[in-house]
C-alpha cells in the first residue's frame, strides 16, 4: 500500500536533485497516490513443440484516477528459454483468432496520461550508431530496427489522436526504411508479401501527408499573394476538412489487424535474418563482410548521381527537378545512416546543406502535388473552381523559387566526401 522509500533511496544518487528530495525527512508524509492500477493477472507456462518455454501473462482490469478510468486488456509474452523468434510466431498465431494491437505504452505511462494529459509529441529518428567493425548484415538490422522504432513510436498518436506531426514523422520513418531496403537491395531482398504490405502502408500515410502539406503549408503561401481574397480561406478550410478525412482513414489503417500482422511479420524477418533463406552463396558471403567499404561505395555512388542530376537544375523540367529531389533524399538518408562512421566535422555541414537543398526541391514537389489535389477538390466542390484555377496556375510556374534552389545547390556542390 505504500512505496518502500528505503529501497528507492538506494537506487537514486543522493547528490542529484531527485536524490535530495527523496532523502528529505518530510517527503515520506507528503507522498500521494496519483492513480491506481487494478489488475487481475493470469499466468500460463507454455511448452512449445520445439522445446521453447514461454510465459504468457494476461492482465485485465483498469487504471483509475478520480472519476477517470482506462481499461487494461493486455497479453505479455516472455521467453524463458529457446528461440526468441517463437514469440513472434506465437503472437501471430494468437492474432489470427483474437483482434489485438501492439501496445506501445506501459501501464505507468497510461496512468500519468490520465492524471495530466499532455499534447502529442512526435517521435523523431533516434541517433544511429554503427561501428566500422560491423558486418553489412548487422548494419542493416540496426538500421531497420531504428526505422521501425520511429514508425511504432508515432503509431499511437496517429491512430488515436490523428496528430499531424506524428503522421509526418511516422511517414519519415517509413521512407527511411524503404530507402534502407533500396540501399541493401544487392544483398538483402524483402519478400514480396512484406513488400506489398509496406507499399500499402506507404500509400495510406503518403496520401494523408500530401493533404496535410497542402492544407497547412502550401496554401498558406497565398496569404501574401492574394491578401483580402475570401476564396483563399474557403479553399483552405475545404482542404483541411479533406485532410481530416484522410487522417481518419489512416487511423483505421493503424488500428487494423493488417497493420499489426505487418509489424510482427516484418520484425520477425529482420531479427531472424530470414533473407539468408533466399540469398545466393555470393550474397551470403558479402553479408558477412565489413561495413566500411560497402557504406563508402554507396555514398560515393549516390553523390555522383545527385551531381549528375544537379548540374541540369538551371533549366530543369519538373521531371528533372523531381529526379534531383529523389537523389538528394536518398543521399541524405544514406549519409544519416552511416554518419557515425565518419568524423562529425566532416558530415554535419554536408548533411545540413543536403537538408536545405532537399527542402527547396521539396517545396516544388509539394506545389506539383497540390495542383493535382486542388483538381480533386474542384471535382468535389465546383463552386470553388474560380479560386482553385488561379491557385493551380500560380503553382504551375513557381519561378520565384529557382534562384533559391540554385543558391542551395552551389553551397552543396563543392563539398567532397572522403573515407
Amino acid at each position: 500500500p505504500k512505496p518502500d522509500l528505503a529501497v528507492l533511496r538506494e537506487q537514486v544518487d543522493h547528490t542529484t536533485e531527485w536524490g535530495q528530495v527523496l532523502h528529505s525527512p518530510i517527503v515520506e508524509d507528503h507522498l500521494l497516490r496519483i492513480f491506481t492500477t487494478k489488475v487481475k493477472r493470469t499466468v500460463w507456462e507454455l511448452h512449445l513443440p520445439h522445446g521453447d518455454e514461454v510465459e504468457l501473462v494476461l492482465d485485465q482490469g483498469n487504471i483509475e484516477y478520480g472519476d477517470k478510468k482506462t481499461p487494461i486488456s493486455e497479453i505479455e509474452l516472455e521467453l524463458k528459454s529457446g528461440d526468441a523468434l517463437q514469440l513472434f510466431d506465437l503472437a501471430l498465431a494468437l492474432q489470427q483468432d483474437i483482434a489485438m494491437h501492439i501496445g506501445n505504452q506501459s501501464k505507468a505511462e497510461r496512468g500519468y496520461a490520465l492524471y495530466a494529459p499532455q499534447p502529442s509529441e512526435a517521435v523523431k529518428a533516434e541517433s544511429l550508431k554503427l561501428t566500422k567493425g560491423m558486418t553489412i548484415e548487422q548494419a542493416f538490422q540496426a538500421i531497420a530496427i531504428n526505422c521501425m522504432a520511429q514508425i511504432q513510436g508515432n503509431a499511437n498518436s496517429v491512430a488515436h489522436e490523428q496528430d499531424v506531426e506524428s503522421l509526418h514523422q511516422m511517414r519519415v520513418g517509413l521512407r527511411r526504411l524503404r530507402s534502407a531496403l533500396s540501399l541493401f537491395r544487392g544483398v538483402i531482398q524483402l519478400p514480396e508479401a512484406l513488400q506489398q504490405e509496406l507499399d500499402w502502408l506507404a500509400t495510406e500515410l503518403g496520401t494523408a501527408r500530401d493533404w496535410d502539406v497542402m492544407a497547412y503549408s502550401t496554401l498558406s503561401s497565398f496569404a501574401g499573394v492574394l491578401p483580402g481574397h475570401t476564396f483563399v480561406e474557403d479553399i483552405k478550410l475545404a482542404a483541411i476538412a479533406k485532410a481530416q478525412q484522410k487522417h481518419e482513414t489512416v487511423s483505421a489503417c493503424i488500428n487494423s489487424q493488417r497493420y499489426t500482422r505487418f509489424i510482427l511479420s516484418f520484425m520477425r524477418w529482420v531479427l531472424g535474418n530470414n533473407w539468408r533463406e533466399t540469398a545466393t552463396p555470393q550474397a551470403q558471403k558479402k553479408l558477412a563482410t565489413r561495413l566500411t567499404k560497402f557504406s563508402h561505395n554507396i555514398l560515393l555512388h549516390l553523390q555522383e548521381r545527385l551531381h549528375k542530376h544537379g548540374k541540369k537544375l538551371h533549366d530543369a523540367s519538373p521531371k528533372q527537378r523531381h529526379q534531383t529531389r529523389i537523389a538528394a533524399k536518398k543521399l541524405r538518408y544514406a549519409t544519416e545512416f552511416f554518419q557515425s562512421l565518419y568524423p562529425a566535422k566532416q558530415l554535419k555541414p554536408y548533411v545540413k546543406a543536403l537538408e536545405k537543398l532537399q527542402d527547396e526541391l521539396g517545396w516544388l514537389n509539394d506545389a506539383t502535388v497540390a495542383e493535382h489535389l486542388l483538381q480533386e477538390l474542384e471535382n468535389e466542390q465546383p463552386d470553388l473552381g474560380h479560386g482553385i484555377n488561379f491557385m493551380r496556375e500560380y503553382l504551375a510556374s513557381p519561378k520565384h523559387r529557382d534562384k533559391v534552389i540554385l543558391k542551395q545547390w552551389k553551397k552543396f556542390e563543392p563539398m567532397k566526401l572522403h573515407a
